[in-house]
């Protein structure tokens, strides 16, 4: 054996080893292993670093700012979030969940979308008496079924794509998976219908059972003519049951409406009286036409402005006064939406509470609010709120029609994938449907970092001939299996390696495996490539295995073995409509 091939083969498997016992993060493992190849002289300075320079990663991060806009906008909350509307049952549920999800997720990154349905969906089972861990494992499988549709469904497509450019191949076209991805989605969906769901045991977040201790706020929204709110029941609304809040109140024009009974409609210009945990007051912001109350009776809607908690001190010159006297907006820069007080429910509106020492304010400041008074006397404590901007509902057609624009101009052949993704993002800048902030927090660089250094791996492992041994290794010389065999073993084996390493990871080490064993077997190396895009993007066995499943995990309060259960069937639905559909696609011959 050449020591070349010794020592790729080598570095490769030290950073599988290191992979699955954790031992770093991915991206700093991979790294590693590409220096330590280009340390050796297997690969030039061009080599190691060109992975980087493949168009495949500046389209991926470009994906993660248009993601980010289309969050940032509401447009998600208007497209996938109201599916769920008055759904009962497991059934029904999800179908509503799984279904638009699945469908977005073709063309999004499906990270985003699964942290924003995670407690949307945590929700809406909540109110309805079921637990929200026999939906949240089917909301992260859906997002894997649809994205394996299409090119910019995953970044798995989009590495995959990137190596048949680097191995001069026919380019990979925009929905070229679709015809194996469907009939895979189709299946997976039925059986996260039917089936999921009655499998799951019911699981809680280990922080539900915190809930009497958690800090308690009370806060008013008014009912603006364009919410969707607007002549629908409290019931039909949604905002019975809602986890950490009370609906107390209803203020119409002067008249309270206490208790506030189920079937109470719900009126343009009413103030409605909540209370409840910061987070679910925070939810509540994003609903459209649903803004918060300041104390001086005007709704608090400036897009730029953040929220923060604030602790009164003994010594401050607001303890004594009433919210309206203390004029925060002139003396702070800040409004008033909430106040938290030892537990205790304040009766009346927010402006006339009079400030005691200890009280917790919950304000929407100005964005140098921390900056100006986090050390000041009048408050013991300042800090700000991850996560809370109010979505920008009326860019979300505009960022919707951005993301069309751009399906359409790849699908149509008028422009590159990277070249329009980064036209999308420039729309999204110049629109405001999206921050030069927001674009550069979007960006999860430690994915770009795996890529581009896989990438180069993939390189090394084609370059020394080490593909080549692995193949003649899986299959012999081709001469007592068939390619169908030889397909089923490199999907099985790609599989193994997405769940238990990092799937792009499984992506560059298998591709040139593919590639080279059907070369070796004389057959046409496209559905083995397309094999390896599709197994490592389907594994659902391994909560690690996949960014959605870890973001379900704590708030389903699952196990291990709950992944297990429903995921392994899953990955032999998958694999069976995988390696039945692909020779007929792209046939060997």
């Amino acid at each position: 054996m050449d020591w070349q091939i010794a020592y790729t083969l080598a570095v490769v498997l030290v950073a599988l080893t290191a992979m699955v016992r954790q031992v770093a993060a991915p991206d700093m493992i991979l790294m590693a292993a590409l220096l330590s190849l280009a340390l050796a002289g297997i690969l030039t300075p061009l080599e190691t670093f060109a992975g980087f320079a493949n168009p495949a990663v500046a389209t991926i991060g470009a994906l993660f700012m248009v993601s980010a806009a289309l969050r940032g906008t509401g447009a998600l909350d208007l497209t996938v979030g109201r599916f769920l509307g008055g759904a009962r049952g497991l059934t029904a549920g999800a179908i509503r969940i799984t279904a638009p999800v699945a469908t977005l997720s073709a063309f999004l990154n499906n990270a985003p979308i699964v942290a924003m349905m995670t407690p949307s969906v945590t929700e809406w089972a909540r109110r309805n008496n079921l637990s929200p861990s026999r939906f949240l494992i089917p909301l992260s499988y859906a997002a894997i079924l649809g994205s394996s549709t299409t090119i910019i469904g995953t970044s798995v497509n989009l590495t995959v794509a990137g190596l048949i450019d680097d191995a001069g191949m026919r380019p990979m076209s925009f929905f070229e998976l679709l015809p194996v991805g469907l009939p895979i989605c189709a299946v997976g969906l039925l059986y996260l219908v039917f089936v999921v769901p009655r499998q799951l045991p019911d699981r809680v977040d280990p922080h539900e059972g915190l809930g009497e201790r958690r800090r308690e706020y009370v806060t008013a929204m008014a009912v603006q003519d364009d919410c969707p709110l607007v002549d629908r029941s409290v019931e039909q609304a949604g905002l019975r049951r809602l986890p950490g809040l009370f609906l107390v109140e209803i203020d119409r024009g002067g008249r309270v409406i206490t208790p506030v009974a189920p079937d109470e409609s719900i009126r343009s210009g009413d103030h409605l009286v909540f209370a409840g945990v910061v987070s679910t007051i925070i939810d509540l912001q994003r609903i459209r036409g649903l803004l918060p109350i300041s104390e001086d009776a005007g709704s608090a809607n400036d897009p730029t402005h953040r929220l923060a908690e604030a602790v009164v001190s003994r010594s401050s010159p607001l303890v004594g006064l009433s919210i309206r006297e203390a004029s925060f907006r002139t003396v702070y820069d800040a409004a008033v939406i909430a106040v938290h007080r030892n537990g205790e429910r304040l009766p009346g509106k927010i402006g006339e509470i009079v400030l005691r020492a200890g009280d917790t304010l919950l304000l929407q400041c100005a964005p140098g609010f921390l900056r100006a008074h986090g050390n000041s006397p009048d408050f013991f404590l300042v800090s700000e709120l991850e996560d809370e901007t109010k979505p920008r509902y009326e860019r979300a057609g505009l960022s919707l029609a951005i993301l069309l624009g751009m399906v359409t101009l790849v699908t149509a052949g008028v422009l590159p994938i990277a070249v329009a993704a980064f036209a999308a993002v420039g729309l999204m800048l110049v629109t405001r449907c999206l921050t030069g902030a927001q674009a550069r927090r979007s960006v999860d660089w430690s994915i770009l970092i795996v890529i581009g250094a896989v990438l180069g791996i993939a390189s090394a492992m084609e370059k020394t001939g080490a593909a080549d041994l692995i193949a003649r290794t899986l299959i012999g010389d081709g001469s007592g299996i068939g390619p169908l065999a030889a397909l089923a073993i490199i999907y099985a084996t790609c599989l193994l390696m997405a769940e238990t390493l990092h799937h792009n990871a499984a992506v560059a080490i298998m591709f040139p495996i593919a590639v080279a064993t059907a070369n070796q077997m004389g057959v046409e190396p496209r559905g083995f490539v397309m094999a390896v895009a599709v197994a490592s993007c389907c594994a659902f066995a391994s909560p690690v295995s996949y960014q959605t499943h870890l973001i379900v995990y704590g708030p389903g309060g699952y196990r291990f073995t709950d992944f297990v259960r429903v995921g392994l069937p899953l990955d032999i639905l998958c694999g069976g409509v995988a390696i039945t559909v692909i020779p007929w696609i792209w046939p060997f011959a």
